[in-house]
């Protein structure tokens, strides 16, 4: 099975680490860094839907979640 290669990893203090292809981008607090991340990774947020599995990978929780249980 391919992997997704966005990879926003489970909420914890300080936000969700986004990775893309293993390499860091930084910690989301929000949908619109992840978007931010992305936009300065090359990739055409505009064009793209947050329920891509083949492009993202949402870990312990989707777009919708940022804080831990």
């Amino acid at each position: 099975m391919k992997r997704a290669p966005v990879i926003v990893h489970p909420p914890c203090t300080g936000g969700r680490r986004v990775t893309l292809h293993g390499q860091d981008l930084g910690r989301a607090l929000r949908r619109g860094d992840v978007a931010a991340y992305l936009r300065r990774a090359g990739f055409p947020t505009a064009q793209f839907a947050w329920d891509d599995t083949g492009l993202i990978e949402w870990r312990d929780g989707g777009p919708d979640v940022w804080s831990s249980p």
